[in-house]
């Protein structure tokens, strides 16, 4: 075991790293998304009796590899990308085997469209921390963040979501809530996450309803 002064100097050193991969992130995917992530790590960590030492770590390093998805339009996996950076990263501190495993695994399955499954209580606290960001009042603001980053229009109702492709003008906030946002309160694996994503799924299913009948005129 290392003392809780290094331990805590050992974070402290990794957040630092991580910050410098989002120099020029979007906003949408930014520093403040992996500081709220961070924030929710701790508190679902402390409900559900997590590890939080490797909870920090992989909350910090979660989207290291974002930039690289980014940049390919999706064909690069960031969860993978980022376990990747993260295993050459954690080398040279003197964490247990044990954790750093378990960082890897929580970075490498957090991801809402990946292949891998959290199995460590760690994994799947951050795996809700990170889908709690992205539905309610903040996930909603992302949405829209987000299809303006990769310019599409601001709404299109006359189309089948599902025909439709991502990062394309049709990649709009509305289709996200449908084809992903309105999926993730299902998708919850801890207690408090679960607790948490119905009081923001509920807030998300009146947001959309009021917006599409805005647009159409009816409000």
């Amino acid at each position: 075991m290392i003392s809780e002064i290094f331990m805590m100097a050992t974070i402290e050193d990794i957040k630092a790293f991580a910050v410098k991969h989002f120099s020029s992130a979007r906003g949408s995917h930014d520093w403040e998304h992996t500081q709220r992530v961070y924030n929710l790590c701790m508190h679902i960590g402390r409900v559900e009796g997590a590890d939080l030492e490797v909870l920090e770590i992989a909350a910090y390093l979660h989207d290291v590899g974002r930039s690289y998805e980014d940049e390919s339009k999706g064909t690069v996996c960031h969860a993978e990308r980022g376990a990747e950076i993260a295993c050459g990263l954690l080398e040279k501190y003197p964490i247990s085997d044990k954790q750093k495993a378990n960082i890897i695994h929580c970075i490498r399955s957090h991801r809402f469209r990946g292949n891998r499954q959290p199995e460590t209580l760690e994994a799947k606290v951050l795996f809700d921390a990170d889908k709690l960001d992205a539905i309610g009042a903040v996930g909603i603001g992302r949405a829209f963040l987000f299809a303006g980053e990769v310019g599409a229009k601001l709404h299109n109702p006359y189309i089948n979501v599902e025909e439709t492709e991502a990062y394309t003008e049709e990649d709009t906030g509305y289709r996200e809530f449908k084809l992903k946002l309105s999926k993730i309160k299902d998708r919850m694996l801890t207690g408090e996450g679960k607790h948490m994503a119905q009081e923001r799924h509920a807030f998300m299913e009146m947001f959309f309803q009021r917006f599409n009948e805005e647009y159409e005129g009816h409000k």
